[in-house]
């Protein structure tokens, strides 16, 4: 019998995550204050985050200690199982070898209570009584639901409108934790009334709930606000999920050419492929990395590299970082974990220097690949995955096609169980291929008057 699941003890949850920092050879540029374009310190960070994830974010070690009681939470899913993809093989008639990291084994089922239960930890060894969030699909918004739940916490969560109504389970399971969540943009907030006052049926995005979310955070001293990708404190946790796949694909007898995970700020991407990228630095390896991004939100493949706003409302640093422009608000497409403006600075600035790739995706294509990844292995994937996966199987064609064996490895970041309704709409048409006209993005990025980057 063919061997298809590849695990680890639980003794074999790493101790340490992987800062990529370190390895850089040209570490990021520094956020800037907005108003002076001066760097930014540590303390101008200390009203939104915890001091121990400001040093996380701000920290060039090479390994970061996991803390004992986050590794035991860890415990309740991981070490997440690896498997080799089989069935997927043999509808593609691919001499590639494929296989997936799964994390939808998560009690959210995402990667997401990866960085959200040491989030919600070192809060909570600072005090905090509160935390404010955004979440695009609601993957993140009930990852850090439950992280708050164990450690006592009150969570509010502003959820992207879109998602809000498209994906009413997920609301149901923050609420399960004890969370409150709210359909962004609302009247809560200044950033909120103003874009509905522009726009009174906004769909929201995850920029419009990332202001609404940092406005409510200020307003209390016991209330922090979390972040469930883009900075480097939340990529560094998810590496965990990396350094978990390097021993399994040993225990496989294999190790990737490719691996491949989707994009929306970085964490996902991060998680997978930064400790694969660390072997290329240290071991002088050339395993491909490719973020894969919808083409209704593609920053990395047709953004700009340019100091830009996290959020549609001007209350974050100004970051360094791929952007389709701070008041880009993306189609409604399905996939609302993907919906976001901008790339995280890590992953952009190991972009520019060529260090990965980045590839777009239709909305038709992703679905195509998740319901064919369904059929053969037997999982749905979250509307997020489907990118990924539709990235496998355009490498995978190309090894049938050059008559090259590869070993392809990609994130299975979660299912999709409490996404079907964006499978109903697949399977009744409603789904059309969108793609971002060249005139759109320009008038986005003209909006733009932040600093400019040299080339």
């Amino acid at each position: 019998m063919k061997q298809r699941k590849f695990t680890l003890e639980e003794n074999e949850i790493p101790e340490n995550w992987y800062n990529i920092v370190a390895d850089m050879p040209n570490k990021p540029l520094p956020p800037l204050h907005p108003g002076t374009l001066e760097p930014l310190g540590p303390e101008a960070l200390e009203p939104l985050f915890p001091k121990a994830l400001i040093e996380q974010e701000m920290s060039a070690d090479k390994w970061i200690s996991i803390p004992e009681e986050v590794r035991d939470l860890y415990s309740l899913w991981r070490p997440t199982p690896l498997y080799r993809a089989y069935g997927l093989e043999k509808a593609l008639d691919t001499p590639a070898k494929i296989y997936y990291k799964y994390e939808g084994v998560s009690p959210s089922g995402s990667h997401k209570p990866n960085t959200a239960v040491p989030q919600a930890y070192y809060n909570k060894m600072e005090g905090v009584k509160r935390i404010t969030t955004e979440t695009g699909a609601g993957q993140w918004g009930s990852a850090l639901s439950f992280a708050c739940q164990h450690f006592g916490l009150e969570c509010d969560v502003y959820m992207v409108k879109l998602s809000y109504h498209h994906k009413p389970y997920r609301k149901s399971m923050m609420n399960a934790w004890g969370a409150n969540v709210y359909a962004s943009p609302t009247n809560l907030t200044e950033a909120g009334r103003k874009i509905l006052a522009q726009d009174p049926d906004s769909p929201g995005s995850l920029g419009i709930a990332i202001s609404e979310a940092v406005e409510m955070a200020a307003q209390r001293e016991d209330t922090k606000y979390a972040l469930g990708s883009v900075l480097n404190h939340v990529k560094l946790h998810q590496t965990i999920i990396g350094q978990e796949a390097i021993k399994q694909m040993e225990k496989a007898g294999d190790m990737p050419d490719i691996v491949i995970a989707p994009f929306g700020g970085g964490s996902n991407f991060a998680g997978l492929a930064f400790p694969f990228l660390r072997l290329n630095f240290e071991e002088s390896r050339n395993i491909r990395c490719i973020a894969s991004e919808p083409t209704s939100c593609p920053k990395l493949t047709r953004g700009v590299f340019r100091y830009d706003f996290g959020d549609t409302g001007g209350m974050t640093p100004l970051l360094p970082m791929y952007t389709l422009g701070h008041d880009f608000v993306p189609a409604p497409i399905h996939a609302g974990g993907l919906r976001y403006h901008g790339a995280g600075v890590i992953v952009s600035q190991l972009l520019r220097d060529n260090l990965i790739e980045a590839v777009a995706h239709d909305n038709v294509e992703v679905f195509e690949a998740g319901v064919l990844f369904a059929k053969t292995e037997g999982i749905i994937p979250a509307p997020e995955a489907t990118h990924g996966i539709a990235t496998v199987i355009a490498e995978a064609e190309k090894c049938k096609k050059e008559g090259k064996s590869k070993t392809i490895l990609f994130n299975l970041c979660g299912h999709g169980n409490f996404d079907m309704k964006a499978y109903d709409d697949y399977f009744d048409g409603k789904i059309v291929k969108h793609e971002l006209s060249q005139e759109e993005i320009n008038a986005s990025i003209a909006k733009l008057n932040t600093p400019e980057i040299p080339s």
